[in-house]
């Protein structure tokens, strides 16, 4: 027993590491046609007026901005800018999800014909060979799982960015983001959801892909995969 004990412990470890990791993955889908950054320059405003002037659109709104920035656009000044960021975000309602996963056990203690002790399979009376003076042995531990189900609560998050140029008011870029999290907290979903949609901005038009990283690794690259 102890040496199966030695085995399956940490492959349950390594389960759980998995199951813990902190992997951020989103979807995203962008379309655009930008000018090149340099000479350009831009405001940040909300699509939802309710959201409009609050501190926590003014906190996304400077993620945003510190991106498009280090991108080489410049802030406008007031009434000054060739171009207007419009953005959006939310978080849907709890859903559940049904999962299974793969439980772990040992062989049962089982008897031969003749009463010999034996180590039987999974305790189910399949005892092994046939032995010596017509007695039946065991063959040792052999593993069994039953299949755990649980569910797991999941939420459906969104960040929405749209450029338009204010000398025409034509649509210059629509990148969307999507991500399935466990937590409904827009305060952790909304930065990384900003952190996918400039990854390789402003990217290729029309390109759905898949971007994942670690948040608490922010110098990490992410890595991109195409994706629906």
């Amino acid at each position: 027993m102890t040496k199966l004990s030695n085995l399956l412990v940490p492959v349950a470890a390594l389960a759980l590491l998995a199951g813990c990791a902190p992997t951020f993955e989103a979807r995203v889908a962008r379309f655009q046609m930008l000018p090149p950054p340099a000479g350009q320059t831009f405001t940040v405003q909300a699509r939802d007026p309710a959201k409009a002037g609050s501190l926590e659109f003014a906190t996304y709104a400077n993620l945003v901005r510190q991106r498009l920035t280090g991108d080489g656009f410049a802030e406008a000044a007031p009434g000054q800018a060739s171009l207007v960021v419009t953005l959006d975000y939310a978080v849907g309602p709890p859903r559940e999800k049904i999962e299974t996963r793969p439980g772990f056990g040992y062989g049962g203690f089982g008897y031969g014909a003749w009463g010999y002790p034996g180590w039987g399979y999974g305790g189910f009376g399949r005892y092994g060979r046939y032995g010596r003076f017509g007695g039946f042995y065991g063959g040792g531990f052999e593993p069994w799982s039953y299949p755990e189900v649980y569910s797991t609560t999941q939420y459906n998050g969104f960040l929405a960015m749209r450029i338009t140029r204010t000398a025409d008011n034509s649509s210059v870029f629509e990148g969307r983001a999507e991500t399935v999290a466990q937590t409904n907290d827009l305060t952790r979903l909304v930065p990384n959801l900003v952190t996918a949609l400039f990854t390789n901005f402003p990217g290729r038009s029309g390109e759905t892909v898949r971007v994942s990283f670690d948040p608490s690794q922010p110098g990490k690259p992410a890595v991109v995969k195409p994706g629906r």
